[in-house]
């Protein structure tokens, strides 16, 4: 066999291998998913050249660039590799299967930097982003240590679904604030996430929450003692914040609604 005609092959099939769900077809054609024109654009516009220029410099017509960047045609295997060494970003990346330019991916959880291990020093001379970075870092520890005990994968997967879309719409509001960043940097558009879809997709969250940890009771099963003494000699220090926490939200939406 023709060596040419095998290394190709043989690329062609480690590619397919590592973008799992991506077909590559013999043609060339990719099947992308719709991260790679929004990435794709977004790199463009972050080098700060027009389309006119960036598909000169690509090999392409501005047609067909603005085909690939509003995701009307799927480009070969070759465009992508030229498109990567031009934004010099990793194919990974520019499919939208990592957040890290240069394709690292995290594979394992001792891969994952933990912030609360940081040391005691202040974030950027706030005080009180430090003070709150901590309440919430030692109280979640707590939170999800009683999950794992519980062991049920459904709930975990709840709270953290729940807690991740309360960091991203904290992190889209400063993001968006003053008006001059492009949110198709998001895969929800700016209509739906004022008009309160994340926070529908909270409470969808929070039901599947509840359901799991009601299913935990009708199946018997065991909860971990919940009790001060217990929480306090199992999470020494970490527990107080935890407290804090309970309390100052408490008096807050109690005064809120005039509850209290």
């Amino acid at each position: 066999m023709n060596f040419s005609l095998l290394f190709v092959i043989s690329t062609l099939y480690l590619y397919t291998l590592f973008t799992k769900r991506r077909k590559c077809y013999m043609e060339g054609v990719l099947v992308m998913n719709p991260d790679f024109s929004r990435s794709l654009s977004l790199l463009r516009q972050e080098k700060g050249v027009s389309q006119r220029s960036a598909a000169k410099d690509l090999g392409i017509s501005q047609a067909l660039l603005s085909h690939y960047e509003n995701g009307l045609r799927e480009p070969g295997l070759a465009f992508v590799v030229k498109a990567c060494d031009y934004y010099n970003v990793s194919a990974d990346f520019i499919l939208g299967r990592t957040l890290s330019r240069d394709g690292t991916t995290i594979f394992d959880v001792d891969s994952l930097p933990d912030a609360s291990q940081d040391r005691d020093n202040i974030l950027h001379g706030s005080v009180m982003a430090t003070l709150s970075k901590k309440l919430l870092a030692n109280s979640i520890s707590v939170l999800f240590d009683l999950l794992g005990k519980l062991g049920r994968r459904d709930a975990i997967k709840a709270a953290s679904d729940y807690l991740g879309l309360a960091v991203y719409q904290i992190f889209r509001h400063l993001y968006r604030a003053d008006g001059t960043r492009n949110e198709d940097f998001f895969a929800l558009s700016s209509r739906s996430f004022l008009m309160g879809a994340p926070q529908a997709e909270m409470t969808f969250c929070e039901l599947d929450y509840v359901e799991a940890l009601d299913e935990h009771v009708r199946e018997k099963g065991e909860f971990p003692n919940m009790g001060n003494e217990a929480l306090t000699r199992n999470y020494p220090g970490q527990y107080q914040s935890l407290l804090q926490i309970i309390h100052t939200t408490g008096e807050r939406i109690a005064k809120r609604s005039g509850s209290k």
